[in-house]
């Protein structure tokens, strides 16, 4: 994490020193996203060595709704540093902010040292997580479930903006509203998740949200009216944070500490290559058949992701007979 921070802090300093160049901003915008890509799995596989198993969703919940408070407060301060001085000191505020997580981080002491990674080359270790994927049955059930989800997520995301122009008839302030809805949604469902259970063991509070997700995706298919889809968009937000929140608590509690950061990261490289397949296939539909398809397909990929999970838990032990006994022994 320290390390992936450093790097983010020089391309984020380097940025406005090459704004000139177009295929510079490209290499440093790919370099900021490889940056991110080390650090959520590490941070992932990290936070179970600093908190007990019954304390996970209560810490992811806040880590989350940290993350979400901030860009919904930093956003408009952004925009502030940007009017008054312009944007070279803006790029240089990220950065320095990247200098001040790396000091953080470095200074953390894990109560729980982490147990080393399993000796041998990273093809070794990089083939011994895939197996891992393959054996495991509830690892193979969240892969289908999050590709599904993939699929969904990355088209409708993108053209938000094409419905709210399209279909709800709004202009840039009700594209805002929207996003914003989506925000506060986001803020509050992690906030409300703590207080309904701190078991994270529980996999129908993974794919409970899918159907949720799914549901508002069809009514924005169908509905013209803004104050409906901003409704909508608020309860999307919840889905998406408690589902973040619980499938990463899952995961956290599931897999054997050694392995753990192969498969966040292998998770990782399927959400991103469904996401960016549904982006694509996402512009074809919207121009062949409207955008409308585009969420009601997208609400279908959702509402089939979560009843999948949902059955494949039928014959799923309880929580707490899962939680008696050590991830190896599954």
């Amino acid at each position: 994490m320290v390390g992936a921070d450093l790097w983010r802090m020089g391309l984020a300093g380097l940025l406005p020193l090459v704004d000139q160049h177009l295929a510079a901003v490209y290499a440093v915008a790919f370099g900021l996203s490889a940056g991110s890509v080390f650090f959520g799995p590490a941070a992932a596989s990290t936070l179970p060595s600093v908190v007990d198993e019954d304390e996970l969703i209560a810490a992811n919940s806040g880590l989350w709704s940290a993350a979400v408070i901030s860009q919904i407060a930093l956003a408009p301060l952004a925009g502030a540093v940007v009017a008054a001085w312009g944007v070279t000191p803006a790029f240089w505020f990220n950065a320095a902010s990247f200098a001040v997580s790396a000091l953080v981080l470095a200074r953390l002491r894990p109560a729980r040292r982490p147990a080393p990674a399993t000796a041998g080359r990273w093809r070794t270790r990089l083939a011994e997580g895939a197996r891992m994927l393959a054996r495991d049955r509830l690892l193979r059930l969240l892969a289908l479930v999050q590709l599904l989800a993939a699929l969904s997520a990355g088209a409708t995301s993108a053209l938000l903006v094409v419905l709210a122009g399209r279909r709800l008839d709004v202009g840039p302030g009700g594209f805002g509203l929207l996003l914003g809805a989506i925000g506060v949604g986001a803020a509050l469902g992690p906030l409300l998740l703590p207080r309904l259970t701190s078991n994270p063991r529980q996999p129908a509070l993974v794919f409970g949200p899918y159907l949720l997700r799914g549901a508002v995706d069809l009514i924005l298919a169908t509905t013209r009216n803004l104050p409906t889809a901003t409704a909508a968009l608020t309860l999307y937000g919840v889905g998406t944070s408690t589902g973040m929140v619980t499938y990463t608590s899952l995961l956290q509690a599931h897999v054997p500490e050694h392995a753990r950061g192969r498969v966040f990261v292998g998770y990782d490289m399927l959400w991103q290559t469904g996401r960016l397949s549904s982006l694509a296939l996402g512009g074809i539909t919207a121009d062949a058949l409207g955008i409308q398809a585009v969420y009601a397909l997208g609400g279908l990929l959702l509402l089939l992701a979560g009843t999948i999970g949902l059955a494949g838990l039928a014959t799923w032990p309880e929580a707490a007979d899962d939680s008696s006994r050590p991830p190896a022994s599954r």
